[in-house]
Parts: C-alpha cells; structure tokens; sequence
C-alpha cells in the first residue's frame, strides 16, 4: 500500500526559553541568526512551503527580515509538536496540507538530503509518523543516555527503513548487531499530528522523558528512514561554536 502526502508543509518550532544557551533562535552564526540558517537548509529540502512557528515576536522579525514566513505560536506551548499544531491552524485551517514536516530551531547544519529522507517512510500507507535514524559507530555512544536508542526492525534488502518498536536511552538492544542513533526530526500525516496532540502524556514517555513513546503507546506507528550522519544539535556554547566552524562564512551571503 502507498499513500505518500502529496501536499507537505514543513514547519519549525522556535522558542526563545532556552535553559543553557539562552536566545537560542537568535544566536549568531555569521551575521545571521540560527533560526534563519534552519529555515534556508529546510527551504533547500524543496519538500513545500516552510513556515517558522515561533514562540516570540522577535523570531518573527529575524525570520521576515531574512525573507521568510513565520507565525506566532503561544511561548507557553510545553512542546514542539504543539507549536508546529498551532502553527498548523493558523496557516492552514481548511486542511490543504496532508503532512507536517517537523525540523527542529537548533540544526542549522542540517542536509538537505536528511530532511527529504524524513518522507520516505510514508510511502506505505499504515506509517503514521516517519522519523530517522544513523547507524551508531562511535563505541561510546552505545551506553551515553544522552543518544537516544531507536530499536527498528528493518526491512527490505538494503535495510534503509523500518518500524520503530521502542525508543530508549538505554543501551539496546542487546547481543551482536547494529544500535541505532534516533534523529528527533518526524513528519508526521496530518491527521496523526492532530491526534497525537490530543493525546495525554503516558507512562513510559514520563518514564524515558520520550516524547514519541506517546505515539507507540497508542498504537501509532512510527518508521524510521537510516540516513548517514547525525545532524549537530545546538545546546550549548560549545555547540554554537561547532556550528560556526561548519557553517562556511561565504553561505550566509545573497546568492548562496
């Protein structure tokens, strides 16, 4: 079966509450502020329109001064998926959109290749959530509760997608085989993203502070695409400072 949305929007949640790096959305990547470095790799992704759903007024600013399209979203939403739903409401409330791609405010070096791959697993028709996966190669990460474990059972010969049973920050499984790194970038079917948000926290999510074991405990799937490399999150200075030193200068001018 097949049913691939034919009509995505990607959204981006951004909110300005940071704990360790605070502005978050708004630090400075060569002039140009993190938020508006996301919206241009997202914008390369070509999936559909990309819209920044935004926690403060400020973030629309740096969003509208950099040519970009961002909505005001309530600052007390208590997660990204609520954000990007409201965001959804206000942009597209006769329901044009069939799915929502998620990418997070904080990977300003995200390939464009990684956000496309975030749709492959709806190809099939029973996947509700499509999310990502890199196959981990460094030994440390196997027991580091910061990598969160996505367990997939994989499918197909070249074994590039398959179903998340579990996530946890675990070491699992066990025994010989691959472990993979789970990547928090989801597209979601709108009609998914519409329930999950109804949804009340359970109890392995507040157990594993998981927000997508929600959606398995509901009996929702989710698939994981493998793509070749983790996306640098910015959480902390030190992060910023990478994303600097991977972020060519010459990228951040009109023309590139």
């Amino acid at each position: 079966m097949t049913s691939r949305p034919q009509n995505p929007v990607v959204l981006i949640p951004a909110r300005l509450g940071s704990m360790r790096l605070p502005d978050k959305p708004l630090a400075d990547i060569h002039g140009v502020p993190m938020i508006v470095h996301v919206w241009r790799r997202a914008m390369e992704a070509e999936l559909g329109p990309v819209v920044v759903a935004a926690g403060e007024q400020s973030i629309i600013d740096a969003v509208g001064a950099a040519g970009g399209r961002a909505v005001l979203t309530p600052p007390e939403l208590p997660s990204g998926s609520d954000r990007i739903h409201a965001a959804l409401l206000r942009i597209d409330p006769e329901g044009r959109h069939d799915a929502v791609v998620n990418v997070q405010g904080d990977l300003p070096t995200v390939a464009r290749e990684t956000i496309r791959a975030s749709m492959l697993p709806l190809e099939d028709a029973r996947v509700d959530i499509a999310t990502l996966g890199v196959r981990i190669t460094r030994p440390e990460e196997h027991t580091n509760p910061n990598v969160v474990k996505a367990i997939v059972s994989m499918r197909g010969p070249e074994r590039r997608i398959g179903r998340a049973l579990y996530f946890t920050r675990a070491t699992a499984p066990t025994g010989d085989g691959p472990r993979y790194h789970h990547i928090g970038l989801y597209t979601y079917r709108r009609a998914a993203l519409e329930r999950f948000v109804k949804l009340p926290p359970s109890p392995l999510e507040r157990q594993e502070r998981l927000e997508q074991l929600r959606a398995l405990e509901a009996d929702m799937r989710i698939d994981i695409a493998i793509v070749d490399a983790v996306p640098l999150g910015v959480d902390t200075l030190e992060d910023l400072e990478r994303a600097r030193a991977l972020i060519s200068p010459d990228s951040t001018r009109p023309g590139h």
